[in-house]
């Protein structure tokens, strides 16, 4: 089969990692790529969000499979325009997609289907949402409705954090995603992820996940786009998992189905877990970056059998083959991340390290300029491997990192310690 795949980050270095190995694969692109992927895929320029440049591209290189890996592409409707093209599309339809795109349609879908999650409110105006804080109190969650990057949610811990936030999303600091703003309750517990295939009328459970959200060691400062992951996540287990599917994904497929607008692709919920309970948080409508990275080590060559079967509608007949083990990815980020950074630095050592079915080293914004390898974004390495058990796979993560020689980047030292 000849592969596309959208996207230039870790996420889709990973998902190209584990497609590479799958013997389906005849040849694979991914557009634009990175300096990374470039060591094991075709990287092509192309701009993914022009549906006309994709498709065309498509049909030019007789591309059999396209997978679309961010979300802001799947909003703008790429995969709508690939599957009309009649190419077989891994990914949700724009409607469909709103799942991420809107907390809004989320939150009504949830109502409308009595999944549980937190009670929540909905404003367009700053003044009615400070006085609806300053009514509710904090701990408090604000969330600008639209995407924002992973980055549009301000976990507020006093009121005057959490009147900052509407501030902020009101004076556009989140571009158009924050011109409505979800607010809602504060829920405790432990979160982790859970990453569901749907063909639109079947689900499959692939996985579950946690990553650390926040910058700093001890889950401390600012949000990010995610620091490290692991998985499994210990705190959802079988049970919890059942439960989750009958009370949360099922019902939610189902309504997606009930309005016209079926959901096929990767679900992958954000879920709270208190008390042996279940809550979402939200849902995304791609992999998770960094979460994808642990899943697709763990997962290898059977993940573009499993992506295919969602796609062509035959999950019911799909099983995921678990190997009992750990994976684990630390983040290396450019020094000032989350806020501002340089860009251009060298990184070295890359070439020494181990690159197998248990360690690779994942390139999210990566660039190569007269043979070295440079950083380009503010997230730029997924160092990842996996193990008999989660302290192995740390274990050997971090002594890749070790291994790095970058002195303008950093990481967190204490990725997985929840679990540990």
């Amino acid at each position: 089969m000849n592969i596309l795949i959208l996207g230039g980050g870790g996420r889709e270095h990973a998902l190209a990692w584990a497609v590479k190995q799958n013997p389906k694969t005849d040849r694979l692109i991914v557009a634009p790529g990175n300096a990374g992927i470039a060591a094991i895929a075709e990287c092509a320029s192309l701009d993914i969000f022009d549906a006309g440049a994709v498709t065309a591209f498509c049909e030019e290189n007789a591309v059999d499979f396209v997978i679309v890996g961010p979300e802001a592409p799947l909003a703008a409707g790429i995969a709508d325009a690939t599957r009309a093209a009649g190419i077989l599309t891994f990914g949700p339809s724009a409607e469909a997609a709103r799942l991420e795109a809107s907390k809004t349609f989320t939150k009504e879908i949830c109502d409308a289907c009595g999944a549980p999650t937190a009670a929540w409110a909905r404003f367009t105006e700053a003044e009615p949402a400070r006085d609806y804080i300053r009514r509710m109190g904090a701990p408090i969650v604000v969330k600008a409705d639209g995407l924002a990057a992973g980055k549009g949610v301000i976990v507020a811990m006093t009121e005057t954090e959490a009147l900052a936030a509407i501030d902020d999303m009101f004076g556009g600091e989140f571009g158009t995603a924050g011109a409505e703003v979800v607010i809602e309750e504060f829920m405790a517990g432990e979160e982790a992820s859970f990453f569901v295939l749907s063909d639109g009328a079947h689900a499959l459970p692939i996985g579950t996940a946690q990553d650390h959200k926040r910058v700093g060691d001890g889950d401390t400062g600012p949000n990010t786009g995610g620091m490290g992951a692991y998985s499994p996540a210990p705190v959802l287990t079988d049970a919890l998992q059942a439960r989750a599917m009958q009370e949360i994904i099922l019902p939610t497929i189902a309504e997606m189905a009930r309005r016209g607008t079926p959901y096929s692709g990767v679900l992958y919920a954000g879920l709270m877990i208190e008390d042996g309970r279940a809550r979402l948080v939200e849902y995304n409508c791609r992999f998770g970056d960094p979460e994808a990275q642990v899943l697709m080590m763990r997962l290898g060559a059977q993940a573009l059998d499993l992506l295919l079967a969602c796609a062509d509608g035959r999950l019911d007949r799909a099983r995921v083959n678990w190997a009992d083990d750990h994976a684990l990815t630390v983040v290396m980020a450019a020094r000032g991340y989350p806020g501002a950074y340089d860009k251009g630095s060298e990184i070295r050592g890359l070439e020494a390290l181990p690159a197998d079915s248990r360690h690779c080293t994942f390139h999210a914004g990566t660039g190569a300029q007269e043979g070295r390898i440079v950083a380009t974004g503010g997230r730029v390495l997924n160092v990842t491997a996996r193990g008999a058990s989660l302290r192995e796979a740390r274990d050997a993560a971090y002594a890749m990192v070790d291994a790095i020689d970058w002195p303008e980047g950093f990481c967190r030292k204490d990725i997985g310690w929840r679990a540990l």
